[in-house]
């Protein structure tokens, strides 16, 4: 599955006052006449990152022809809001199990991540709009289509989302080195949430502070932290296991 290109300075604009989620917008390097600059104004205002390119990668990109210095890149898939997710899980008459991707950049750690969570039975993985990785052509390949089955949500902020979870009843739990208990020492069963944390950073400090719970994966080697995907499945499989009892 591939983003859809559009392309024009009209077009765009347009796109822009939409409620369509973009990943990205290529710009001609340079240019800043006319309607480029309300198309960088708007982009920055919803936070969307703009790259700067040579016209010789437009023109590669370009299907029509006609970009005018402009070509925006628009998800391939329908995100979902949290109260979908909650939704799914009613419908399924299942306690929320969901999945919170913090600041995750990497697109092969995402989609292995969601692959994972879908063939657990999650009702939904977050991601954040910005700072991380979006769902891509590359995070649906690695999924192998879960992407297609398991409810995404992109919100502006994580820790709000977490306080949203939070005042709809389900516990969230962190995975954190520092942490006292170990993953399995802690109840996954009932409505969770499950923050996986980014690649060599780990949570925000603002991100653990909201957790209920935090959980660490014991370390053996000298290597002290796991691919994100790696122990996003070891946390999720042991909730899996817990709430087949």
């Amino acid at each position: 599955m591939e983003e859809f290109k559009i392309e024009g300075r009209n077009a765009v604009i347009e796109l822009l006052k939409s409620e369509r989620t973009i990943n990205k917008i290529m710009i001609l390097r340079g240019e800043r006449q006319g309607s480029i600059n309300e198309i960088i104004k708007l982009a920055k205002q919803r936070g969307i990152v703009i790259s700067e390119v040579d016209r010789n990668k437009l023109e590669q990109l370009s299907e029509t022809k006609h970009h005018q210095g402009v070509i925006a890149f628009v998800s391939p898939i329908e995100y979902k809001d949290i109260d979908d997710i909650l939704e799914y899980a009613k419908s399924k008459n299942e306690d929320p199990f969901v999945i919170i991707a913090d600041e995750i950049e990497d697109p092969h750690n995402l989609g292995a991540l969601i692959r994972t969570a879908e063939t657990a039975g999650c009702h939904g993985i977050i991601i954040p709009k910005r700072r991380a990785c979006q769902v891509t052509e590359v995070v649906v390949k690695v999924s192998c289509g879960a992407t297609e089955h398991l409810p995404i949500a992109r919100v502006n902020n994580i820790n709000d989302a977490i306080e949203e979870l939070k005042e709809k009843g389900l516990w969230i739990v962190g995975t954190d080195g520092s942490a006292k208990e170990l993953y399995y020492e802690q109840d996954l069963k009932g409505p969770i949430g499950i923050i996986i944390g980014s690649e060599g950073r780990g949570m925000s400090k603002l991100t653990m502070k909201n957790c209920d719970f935090l959980v660490k994966i014991p370390m053996f080697g000298e290597i002290t932290s796991l691919n994100a995907s790696v122990s996003g499945g070891i946390i999720i499989y042991e909730a899996v296991r817990q709430r087949m009892k």
